[in-house]
């Protein structure tokens, strides 16, 4: 009788450093291909890795797109560590049977934490100051020097009533802000603030947060218009997508002093050019898309990433699925 052939471990690229301890217990099922450079791989790279591998555990920063899946024959599986998947065409992966995991939830209070930061550190011009002192500009205590703006009390308008969008808002029911929100569909219940029209939104309030997906629809959703709609020193914050805002509009909108400073995680390309406009403007506040970047979080993401891929291996859908429509390939590993 023919001994049983060794059965193949299934082979998965992980396209960043995470966490060791969910790298080791992917390892314990697969046989994993760890890209150990600071930068993403290269175009050349992502391909020649998804020309053999099972499963990919990626990162926002890796596109994959229709060419790059019509170049992956046994790719069953893909895990973004991050709640967006725009990076990935879901349709196409669909089409090929490749189950798309995510990892929601996990990171609403941290990222709502950064959001809140940014708002702050822009309301009081935290960043200018600590530039200002650093100078060695600071002579003496002085009535007018860097004069911000009152968040108890002031209005905040939430784009985007998810779980990110409702986590800022219960931090700002704590300032005695008033909320208002935009969204899609009238919500279950919302406590703390008021459901609103964008236009509305945009004129009332003092401070703006951004909170949606990047989709065909929201891509440039606050451009030239919709910067002027807005009240005058207003200040505007996204931790979702760059996209989301057209960054040569908001540079012109601050230059022009029609609005009062800008809190940003995130850029429409990254890493933001050096030479872009926004970065000589002073009270601009970036951050390098550092939203859920929290030890305790960053774990845990990797941990659901990794249970993504092994659920997949094992015939079953991912914990969180951004196409639970599709029909995952009959071949087990």
């Amino acid at each position: 009788m023919e001994p049983m052939a060794k059965q193949r471990r299934p082979e998965v690229f992980v396209t960043r450093q995470i966490a060791d301890t969910a790298i080791a217990h992917l390892a314990m099922r697969a046989s994993v291909e760890l890209w150990e450079a600071e930068l993403p791989p290269p175009e050349d790279e992502l391909a020649k890795r998804l020309a053999t591998v099972d499963g990919i555990l990626s990162m926002v920063t890796d596109r994959l797109d229709a060419a790059a899946l019509a170049n992956a024959p046994n790719l069953r599986v893909i895990s973004n560590l991050a709640v967006g998947v725009d990076n990935i065409d879901l349709a196409a992966a669909t089409k090929r049977g490749i189950a798309v995991g995510h990892t929601p939830g996990v990171l609403t209070e941290t990222t709502a934490d950064l959001a809140f930061a940014l708002l702050m550190a822009t309301a009081r011009r935290v960043v200018e100051a600590d530039r200002y002192v650093r100078g060695g500009r600071w002579q003496a205590w002085g009535p007018r020097i860097l004069l911000g703006r009152d968040v108890w009390g002031a209005t905040l308008g939430i784009i985007g009533w998810g779980a990110i969008g409702q986590a800022v808002a219960r931090r700002a029911a704590g300032f005695g802000m008033r909320v208002l929100f935009t969204s899609r569909r009238p919500p279950a219940s919302a406590v703390v603030g008021m459901r609103v029209e964008l236009d509305e939104l945009l004129r009332s309030a003092d401070f703006v947060s951004i909170h949606v997906a990047l989709t065909d629809q929201t891509r440039h959703l606050i451009g030239e218009r919709e910067l002027a709609l807005m009240k005058r020193g207003a200040i505007l914050i996204n931790t979702a997508r760059g996209p989301i805002v057209d960054q040569r509009a908001l540079a012109d909108a601050l230059a022009s002093g029609h609005l009062g400073g800008v809190g940003l995680d995130v850029t429409e390309v990254e890493p933001i050019d050096a030479s872009d406009p926004l970065l000589s403007i002073p009270n601009v506040v970036i951050t390098p898309h550092i939203g859920s970047a929290s030890h305790a979080t960053r774990a845990k993401m990797a941990e659901i990433a990794v249970d993504s891929i092994l659920a997949v291996f094992e015939g079953r859908m991912p914990p969180f699925c951004a196409n639970p429509e599709v029909k995952l390939a009959a071949r087990r590993v």
